[in-house]
């Protein structure tokens, strides 16, 4: 990878799983700025297209956490590569990592697992899960009812979770293309980054 997130993702993905749709804790909710600004269709393209950096740049704002030693070799051994790279193939081999990093985590639609799982589409639900076929290069992240129901379970494994309890499963909300996930979330005038489940935690007093 061309840059080091790893060891932040890992920290922050755990507040997402303990404190989901908690204001200030889980930083995969949008901030207010981001709801008020990307409501019509233009806007909520350009913000598709950019999600990656509001991804990256949203914990630093919303909530930071101060670098330890795992984020310094982290950044230490993805440095490392990324010098070899431009020594051995030159600027453009790292401009290509760069620009295919952005444009996957973009406009693409396997980019559109981080619209599908938790922008509420149907009234009253949550988490969604897409059974498609980009679930296997995505590594199975789409099967997202399960992953949340047992975030320990490995995703080449998920599966199994719903073939042992259908009848948790089959009858609850689900996509079959993250392509017409990105197409309604941005045609559909009453969804953008506020179409989200919030809710307060009640220990964050304590814990602040």
């Amino acid at each position: 990878s061309t840059g080091a997130y790893a060891i932040s993702f890992k920290k922050y993905h755990m507040d997402h799983h303990r404190f989901q749709g908690v204001d200030g804790v889980d930083t995969d909710i949008p901030t207010a700025g981001e709801g008020r600004l990307f409501t019509t269709p233009l806007r909520k393209a350009i913000w598709v297209v950019l999600q990656v950096f509001f991804y990256a740049l949203r914990p630093l704002y919303v909530k930071p956490y101060a670098p330890g030693k795992w984020e310094f070799i982290n950044w230490a051994v993805c440095l490392s590569f990324d010098f070899a790279l431009v020594h051995y193939f030159g600027w453009r081999a790292l401009g290509y990592l760069l620009i295919s990093m952005w444009l996957g985590l973009g406009p693409h639609p396997m980019a559109g697992h981080f619209i599908a799982e938790h922008y509420v589409f149907v009234p009253g639900q949550e988490t969604y899960s897409y059974y498609g076929p980009l679930n296997f290069p995505a590594w199975f992240v789409g099967r997202h009812q399960a992953h949340h129901d047992f975030p320990r379970v490995p995703g080449s494994r998920l599966h199994l979770v719903k073939e042992l309890a259908p009848e948790y499963y089959d009858d609850l909300p689900q996509y079959v293309s993250w392509s017409k996930v990105l197409y309604d979330y941005v045609f559909t005038p009453n969804i953008g980054p506020f179409s989200r489940m919030k809710r307060r935690d009640k220990n964050q007093k304590k814990r602040s």
